[in-house]
């Protein structure tokens, strides 16, 4: 018989592939645009691809299963030793391996509402309880976040920027915050889209104080290599030690590993990709400006708008061969969210968003 907690787990909805969309409407799947899940509409670190396809010449061999030189190389940039690493399938994984380390039925976890609906999932599939703490002006409320501690709060989650509003809490904030948690808390702060940031919130010192705090990051974002799922998270050694005694082996594959370590080389690409994220986003906020809708100011490549009926708008952009991320899944449904594209991409969407408004 299947584990009950399973049969009533929730599932986990992606943005529509290109694919589906073009098969269920008929569309040309080259015309296609996808501004749904966050992707690099840049595309991955040229200095990946070339390294992925030299790996690739191996691929009858076993990756390193401890991705040896990715924590190396990583530990030196973050000035933490690499026993201080861990290296996921994705920081999807790593939430998981939190999971499986920390949590037992009957067990709480905060987080805000909305966030990233992984958070929730993750709690759910160990049988804990998510204390879900509504956003304050669209972002999270650490004191309202604080005071849904008790004594049953095992983890802690928080995004900056957050998914999906985009928006940040301030280092101040974040480390009074995070050195006012009890002892028995661990907080998890997701920094997945820190790069576009222009100066993104520093926690490295909170975990050489000793603070029960892991912070994760991805190579999804910013460098392009969302289809290759690496990430990695870095904390106390004592904390790594834990999540690698639940860690499958070989977990990351080599390609993914020797991308990774590529894209980390790849300034000229990842600064290119900010200042065209930034250009992106004041297109985007101009364009909403002109059509008078509300958006939330983002400091991710997404950005939040309230178009009225979301679920409608979403269906109409998407016959218009235009994939957005509609929201009420978070409870939002008069919000879409859309990736920031090209110069080009924005202007077919602002264009799509004006004729379904008229």
């Amino acid at each position: 018989m299947a584990n009950p907690l399973v049969l009533n787990q929730p599932v986990y909805e992606p943005g529509k592939p290109i694919e589906d969309v073009a098969r269920e409407l008929g569309l040309d799947p080259s015309g296609i645009i996808k501004l749904a899940s966050n992707e690099n509409p840049f595309g991955p670190s040229p200095k990946a691809v070339q390294a992925s396809v030299k790996a690739l010449q191996h691929g009858e061999l076993y990756p390193d299963g401890g991705c040896f030189a990715l924590r190396n190389k990583l530990a030196a940039r973050l000035n933490f030793k690499s026993n201080e690493i861990i290296v996921g399938n994705g920081s999807n994984e790593i939430l998981e391996l939190l999971g499986h380390a920390f949590l037992k039925a009957g067990d709480e976890v905060v987080m805000g509402a909305p966030a990233f609906v992984v958070y929730k999932l993750v709690t759910l599939l160990f049988g804990a309880g998510p204390i879900e703490v509504p956003l304050k002006n669209y972002i999270h409320d650490l004191r309202a976040m604080a005071s849904a501690i008790t004594t049953k709060t095992k983890l802690v989650f928080i995004a900056s920027p957050n998914n999906p509003t985009g928006t940040t809490n301030s280092e101040e904030d974040l480390i009074s915050f995070i050195r006012s948690v009890p002892n028995h808390v661990i907080v998890v702060f997701d920094e997945a889209y820190c790069e576009y940031q222009l100066k993104a919130p520093d926690l490295r010192p909170l975990i050489r104080e000793g603070k029960k705090l892991i912070c994760l990051r991805t190579f999804s974002k910013i460098y392009g290599l969302a289809s290759l799922r690496v990430g990695y998270g870095y904390a106390s050694e004592d904390c790594i030690a834990l999540l690698n005694r639940v860690r499958q082996p070989f977990n990351v594959n080599a390609i993914g590993q020797a991308a990774a370590l590529a894209a980390l080389d790849d300034d000229t690409f990842m600064n290119q990709c900010v200042k065209d994220n930034l250009l992106g986003l004041k297109q985007l906020e101009a364009g909403f400006h002109q059509l008078g809708l509300e958006y939330v100011p983002s400091a991710a490549n997404f950005i939040l708008v309230k178009v009225g009926q979301g679920a409608a708008v979403f269906s109409a952009l998407q016959r218009k061969g235009l994939i957005v991320r509609p929201l009420a899944p978070y409870k939002l449904p008069e919000w879409i969210r859309i990736t920031v594209g090209t110069k080009t991409q924005n202007e077919k969407i602002l264009q799509a968003l004006k004729e379904e408004i008229k």
